[in-house]
């Protein structure tokens, strides 16, 4: 916005000087400038010089006084001692006229007489008029001025106008922002903007559609499970059954409470305020107690191997949601691996870079990009559904607060490698 205010003040700055510039053209071309009062009064003074040094220097004032009588001038005869100004006492000796201005429109013009004595016609300017050209001109002037802002202004406001029509039919629940804003324009950035942020507010819209779609569906099952639970409680005839119901019970209450807590995971990411507590950490040590604990809790039978390159004992980070992304990682991985997961971190040239490898069945090509929705679960080798689809949602929500990308391709393992990448210094980049 800046350079399009800057670009307004250099064209006026130059239609300022190209319309002054005519203007004085015009004015001489006209003769506007009138040197004929000067002329005047150099004849004038030097008539009065000339008979003055014919007469003794004791009649001057006289004579003076009847010729400023007859004629109706106001002639005055000035000491030398009176005149003040270094260029005008030298332009005197060297027998010019000079010329001084005083208050109210008085002029005088002065001529030397001898080195003591200054003769001086006074003169008063009257008030300037203008004529027709002149108020002719001004207003051209303005008017000029006027039309260079007005054909900056129009593509603005036309804009501008757009703009607003476009901010209120997404407003009417059209959900579509459809702003024809060029390139060119003054306001194209604003556009863009509105528009990234339509998309925003489109795709939230859609998360919490799926969200409540996907939570309603998955509390749905457990629900009935515990109401059936109940029902055989209630039949029981021995305790070892009531028992058993109550294991159960307790069963679907925390697979409930875990859809819970990933779904609130999810939505904290999700909000535009989330701020992230930045911190140094070293990655050197971090990652592999991680991949430890995981290794022992998710699946012994598999090795799991961490290794840690480059200058990784300084990590710029949000370890909570660090350790959030590497479990999730972590845990998806040694639920689809075969014998082993592999993960590796890089710290090196401004970036930190993460892989996580299994040697698993890995990922098609077509679900890549899909399995980080919110909600989103591939078909599991032997059927069984585990988790809620909503680990890869988090790692690649998580990643974008940090300013990076995650992206899925063929592991050399065999299976699947995710890899994730963010800036290892700066301010986390805005969440698309």
């Amino acid at each position: 916005m800046a350079r399009h205010f800057l670009g307004l003040y250099l064209l006026i700055v130059l239609t300022l000087a190209a319309v002054s510039w005519s203007q004085d053209k015009l004015l001489q071309a006209y003769g506007m400038e009138d040197t004929g009062d000067e002329r005047s009064q150099a004849l004038t003074l030097y008539a009065v010089e000339s008979e003055l040094k014919g007469l003794p220097q004791q009649q001057w004032r006289q004579f003076l006084a009847g010729l400023s009588a007859k004629s109706g001038g106001n002639i005055e005869l000035f000491a030398a001692s009176d005149i003040a100004g270094r260029e005008t006492l030298e332009k005197l000796r060297r027998g010019g006229i000079a010329y001084m201005q005083a208050a109210a429109g008085e002029s005088w013009a002065l001529i030397e007489l001898d080195a003591e004595h200054v003769l001086a016609l006074k003169s008063v300017e009257a008030e300037p008029q203008r004529g027709l050209l002149e108020w002719t001109l001004t207003l051209l002037f303005y008017a000029a001025i006027a039309l260079v802002l007005m054909i900056w202004i129009w593509p603005l406001t036309r804009d501008l106008r757009a703009l607003e029509k476009a901010a209120a039919r997404y407003g009417d629940k059209n959900w579509v922002f459809d702003a024809d804003i060029k390139p060119r324009s003054q306001i194209h950035a604003l556009a863009d903007t509105f528009r990234k942020m339509a998309a925003r507010i489109d795709g939230l819209i859609a998360s919490h559609k799926d969200m409540s779609n996907a939570v309603s569906h998955e509390i749905k099952t457990p629900l009935s499970r515990m109401q059936f639970e109940i029902e055989l409680a209630q039949q029981a005839e021995d305790v070892s059954q009531v028992k058993n119901s109550l294991k159960n019970i307790k069963a679907d209450i925390a697979a409930i409470n875990d859809l819970v807590t990933a779904t609130l995971n999810y939505a904290i990411l999700e909000r535009a305020d989330m701020s992230l507590n930045v911190g140094t950490h070293n990655f050197t040590a971090l990652i592999p107690a991680i991949a430890e604990f995981v290794g022992r809790d998710a699946r012994p039978d598999i090795r799991m191997c961490a290794e840690v390159r480059g200058d990784a004992g300084e990590v710029a980070c949000d370890v909570h949601l660090f350790e959030t992304v590497l479990k999730n990682l972590l845990y998806n991985a040694a639920r689809y691996a075969a014998h082993e997961v592999r993960v590796t971190f890089d710290a090196r040239d401004g970036f930190n870079r993460l892989w996580v490898d299994d040697d698993g069945p890995g990922i098609p090509e077509n679900d890549r990009q899909r399995v980080f929705e919110s909600f989103v679960q591939l078909e599991h080798q032997g059927g069984k559904k585990t988790g809620f689809g909503l680990g890869l949602a988090i790692v690649k929500r998580a990643i974008e607060w940090h300013g990076g990308t995650v992206s899925i391709s063929q592991s050399p393992l065999g299976g699947a490698r995710i890899a994730a990448a963010w800036p290892a210094v700066g301010r986390p980049a805005t969440v698309r």
